[in-house]
């Protein structure tokens, strides 16, 4: 088995590189790759971003949105978390097998301490009831490609004000994710591990995958990548997982309406409709007052990306007090995204 360890700290180049390595790597033998990275959110194949994330926590505090090409729940990954994956030729791994996938990671923490470390569920490894990593994996041009988390050190406080299904009703055909009890795995390891940064865990766990105490003794197992594979892995990450148009429009079909009662304003409820990730229809309706017409505002913002940053844009230049009055710009962003 080889492995590479990503250089990068952002998840939208990691997730470049695991694809272009799952389709350009020899996969003679299998290939397992290990990465960090700063705080993001990585939403499921399937999933609609709208339902499954705070985007105003999400911008206040400069966390990465991307989404993947396998299916599964929303995900939160900070520098406690490593992420690993495995690319095997298809006949190498049963689609869903993630017991036999998994099988080197747990007995790697097993003999670090986590006894109890086992797989349950679906496609998730737990210890004590508790779920520690969760897996995905998708098959393509002849080989099978796994991934999944391990949570370390990772800020749990987090999940909870970051991963929260929106309190306003949303129709919607896409996947949602199931929230299960989660724990990191370093209360579980030897004292020894307990001291290790994410990156020095990283390096012990694949010391034990690999039966060997020094990194240096398996160097002739590592991948490392040529100048042609950077380029193509930056094209992938500004094509691909940094492009609003794979995070957004990939978003399933949906609709909902907010309506919200402002002192001073009176009633401004909205009904939205979205498809590929831009809007797709949307109409005001309340008890409120303005000297211009609200058809104008649902004019200007169809077709629009819903997106924060974008909705912003497209109001940049107009004062929505004059449609809806004493009703300003920021407070029609927080009613219609958050």
């Amino acid at each position: 088995m080889r492995y590479h360890i990503m250089e990068s700290d952002d998840i939208r180049w990691n997730l470049a590189t695991e694809e272009y390595l799952m389709n350009q790597a020899d996969v003679t033998e299998p290939l397992l790759l290990l990465y960090i990275q700063k705080p993001c959110v990585i939403i499921g194949r399937n999933q609609n971003a709208y339902e499954e994330i705070d985007f105003r926590y999400l911008r206040e505090n400069d966390v990465t949105l991307t989404r993947r090409v396998s299916g599964g729940g929303a995900v939160y990954d900070d520098l406690g978390n490593m992420s690993f994956s495995f690319v095997t030729k298809k006949d190498d791994t049963t689609f869903g097998d993630y017991r036999g996938v998994t099988t080197p990671i747990l007995h790697a923490l097993q003999e670090m301490g986590a006894e109890g470390a086992t797989v349950g569920g679906r496609n998730d490894l737990y210890i004590e009831g508790m779920k520690f990593s969760g897996n995905a994996m998708y098959t393509r041009h002849g080989r099978t490609y796994s991934h999944g988390t391990l949570m370390y050190d990772v800020d749990l406080s987090v999940l909870d004000k970051i991963l929260t299904v929106s309190k306003e009703k949303i129709e919607s055909k896409a996947t949602k994710s199931v929230r299960k009890s989660v724990t990191n795995v370093k209360p579980f390891l030897d004292e020894a591990y307990r001291q290790l940064s994410t990156p020095e865990f990283r390096d012990r766990l694949l010391c034990h995958i690999y039966h060997v105490t020094d990194l240096a003794q398996i160097e002739e197992q590592k991948l490392e990548l040529t100048s042609a594979d950077r380029q193509a892995i930056r094209t992938l990450f500004e094509e691909k997982y940094a492009n609003d148009e794979w995070v957004y429009g990939q978003t399933p079909k949906f609709e909902f309406n907010r309506r919200t009662r402002v002192p001073g304003v009176g009633i401004v409820d909205i009904h939205l409709s979205t498809e590929n990730g831009h809007i797709s229809a949307i109409q005001f309706f309340g008890d409120y007052f303005g000297t211009k017409d609200t058809a104008e505002l649902e004019e200007l913002l169809q077709g629009v990306v819903y997106k924060h940053e974008a909705i912003a844009e497209a109001l940049a230049d107009i004062d929505v007090s004059e449609y809806i009055l004493n009703f300003s710009t920021a407070e029609l962003l927080q009613l219609l995204v958050g």
